[in-house]
């Protein structure tokens, strides 16, 4: 149906419930978390997108689960995917670019 305006207001509030309730770094919230960023990214919000997946998510999931699970490859292809969508600046391309 892609309502995404209307999905990121609850996941907005249920990353924040997530966050207060389990902690940053519990496997629930880092999968709240990323479900929260693929619908900024499909509403190009990537300035909101990209800081939560570098400085919350990435730091969280590689801690929890390690570099190589699941859920911390796909963010970081989340991360260049976004870097590459967001502007195209020579800083996000390089980033994207050591990611991938």
């Amino acid at each position: 149906l892609q309502r995404y305006d209307e999905a990121l207001v609850l996941k907005r509030g249920i990353y924040a419930s997530a966050v207060a309730l389990l902690g940053v770094s519990h496997g629930n919230t880092i999968l709240i978390g990323s479900n929260l960023a693929h619908t900024l990214n499909n509403l190009k919000l990537w300035d909101e997108s990209k800081p939560l997946i570098r400085d919350q998510l990435l730091p969280a999931a590689r801690q929890t689960h390690g570099p190589d699970h699941d859920i911390t490859l796909k963010l970081n292809h989340a991360l260049a995917n976004t870097l590459l969508d967001s502007g195209r600046t020579r800083d996000d391309l390089l980033e994207a670019v050591t990611i991938l």
